[in-house]
Order: C-alpha cells, then structure tokens, then sequence
C-alpha cells in the first residue's frame, strides 16, 4: 500500500463563502500521518449561485435534481480551473465535501449536492466523495467528519474548534474521540452582516460596536439544542427556523444582535468544553473575527487558544477531507462512532473513476 499521496481537498460550507481548494501531500510513515498544503484557494460564489444554494432547501424534488447536476458541472469545471491554473499532474484523487442543502438526520436524511458520478468525467479524475450518507444508514448523524482528522493530525490540541457557518469542537475524552455542533456561527453573522451592506463582518467590528442585549441572549441561550447529549449535528434549517425567528424579533440594530450573538456564541463554547483549560486549535473563517476571539479568551482565561498559519486556517476542512478520501482509498475506518452515534466505525464515500463507474 502507498505510503504518499497527493489529493485536491474540496469543502464548501454552511456560510457560503465560496469553494475551498487545496493540493495536499499526505504521507504516513510508521502509522503516523502528516500533511503539507501546498496550494489552495477560496473560489467565491456569484451572487446567484449563493442565492441556489440559499433556496435548494425549499425546491421540489425535480428542483433539486436540476440544482444537484447544475452544481456537479460548475464543481468540476472550478476544480479543473485549479488544475490548469497550478500547472497540478499526478493527482491520487479528488476528494470532495460536495454542499450540504438538507441535513435532517433526525429523519434520515442528508443531501450533499456536487457529488454526481459525473464529476469523474468532468475532472477526469478518480473523485472520492458523498462521505455524509452511509453514515445516516447506520444510524449517525453524519456529522461532523472532521474529528477522524483532528485525532491523527492534530492530537497535540486538547481541542480542535471550527468556526464556520457552524463551530464544531472535537476532543478525546476517556480514549475515545468526540465532537458535535456547538452552535451557528457565519450562517448568523453573515446574515446580520449583509442587512447593512457587508458580505461579513470584517475582524467582528460590527459586532463589537453594538451592545448586549441581555432578553435575546437569554432566549438564545434557552433553545433545545444547547442541551442535548451528543452526538448532535446543526444544519441551516436549524438557523431558518429556530434562531432567525428569535433575532428577528428582537427589533434591534443589526449592531446589537451581532454583538449578543457573538456573547451567545463564546458563551456556549465555555459550556460545550467539558475541562476549561488546556490548548485549543481555532481554525475557520471565525478564526478572523477578533473580537468572538476576545470574547472567548475573556469566558475561557485558562486555556490557550491557538490561532495557526493563514493555509490551516482557511483550509483545514478541505484537508480533512482530502484525509477522509485517502482512507476510504486505503478501505480503512473514516467515520467514528463515538463522533456520529452511528451502528459502528466505518469507511464512507464513493469513488468514481473517470469511466463514471463505482468501485
């Protein structure tokens, strides 16, 4: 079995910033794994596709199938551009998230668009992708996938925490790896954001320039999800139909809300973490907002939030799914139990050749 591979990691997420690119070199070496990123970069959406893929979780079925293959052909043909444009040869794979438009794993259901085995054909690439799937069939919630990866390239962190459209924490308690949702992030920011004109708020300014409004961050902190056991998973129907109701109506500045809303954010980080001390790793686009940091070091002072490299930053998550694909590659384990509630561990995604057939 190799022991060295170079992958194209794809992430597109919740917030709708754009689509995540990265070459990775992935080796493994007395069953320890590193990385390199060696290129990668953030196509952003057009103002259309931003608007599709905002839509996709009203539109009928037939809607739905026409989106999925319209987003499979713009997929390919943006990895592809990344391909020529880097001059990239001798590619092991094309390992991609696709982009979540339903997750209701609830009732057995989660749809990562982009995933089509026409994406072979149009890349001419073996594609490793639609990773969310086999895990609902098993019972989990398909989410979050990343902590496979924060246990074998970033064990050195008590905590790994993603702020994205949604943070994620993933942690290892009594051997065993855990993670779940902890709470929307940019799916939120970016919406108060761009009532006054921005695509977000640039290093939480906006934010930090309101003040706390002490009714609504009650009620947001009072909703169901926050004290759930986990595993527990979060999707956009969660901020459309439980938490934009409740901003909505708080008839306040845009200023205001962000501000609480950041408080609520740092707030439940400090409850989701079961030890408030140690080294934790901050990566995603809320890795910028200075502010949500400030706020987090102010409810967490023990512990040492870690901020890395602009590349990890941007593009853990496109990493980790580049990881994701090598080991279904390999046929070993991708999905944790323990991370999903899932039957068992297991090894999830298709692989599509160029011939578009599965293997």
């Amino acid at each position: 079995m190799k022991n060295e591979y170079q992958i194209i990691g794809v992430m597109s997420g919740t917030s709708l910033d754009g689509i995540d690119l990265a070459l990775v070199q992935l080796k493994v070496f007395e069953k320890k794994w590193s990385y390199s990123i060696i290129k990668a970069t953030t196509i952003p959406y057009t103002n259309d596709w931003v608007n599709q893929l905002k839509e996709g979780i009203n539109m009928s079925f037939a809607e739905l199938e026409q989106l999925d293959m319209d987003y499979t052909e713009f997929l390919g043909q943006t990895i592809n551009s990344f391909i020529n444009q880097n001059n990239i040869t001798a590619i092991d794979a094309i390992c991609s998230h696709g982009h979540t438009i339903v997750h209701q794993p609830e009732h057995g259901i989660t749809l990562q668009i982009g995933n089509l085995p026409e994406i072979a054909d149009i890349t001419k690439q073996t594609v490793v992708c639609d990773f969310r799937v086999q895990d609902v069939e098993l019972g989990g919630q398909g989410a979050p996938l990343v902590p496979i990866g924060d246990k074998i390239l970033f064990s050195e962190f008590d905590y790994c925490l993603n702020l994205g459209g949604f943070s994620n924490i993933s942690f290892e308690e009594k051997r065993k790896r855990l993670a779940f949702d902890i709470s929307p992030v940019n799916t939120v920011m970016n919406f108060y954001a761009n009532k006054v004109g921005l695509a977000y708020d640039a290093e939480g300014k906006l934010a930090q320039s309101g003040k706390l409004d002490k009714t609504l961050f009650n009620k947001l902190n009072n909703v169901n999800h926050y004290f759930k056991g986990y595993p527990k998973s979060l999707g956009f129907e969660f901020v459309q139909d439980i938490i934009l109701p409740i901003t909505e109506n708080a008839l306040i500045s845009p200023q205001d809300i962000l501000h609480t809303f950041v408080e609520h954010i740092a707030y439940q980080t400090l409850r989701a973490l079961p030890v408030k001390k140690g080294k934790m790793l901050v990566t995603g686009g809320g890795a910028y907002n200075n502010y949500l940091i400030h706020r987090m070091r102010h409810y967490l002072p023990n512990m040492d939030i870690i901020i890395p490299d602009q590349q990890t930053v941007e593009y853990k998550e496109a990493l980790l799914f580049g990881l994701l694909g090598v080991l279904r590659l390999r046929n070993e384990d991708n999905v944790l139990a323990s991370v999903t509630g899932a039957s068992r561990n297991h090894c999830s995604g298709k692989i599509y050749s160029p011939t578009s057939s599965e293997f």
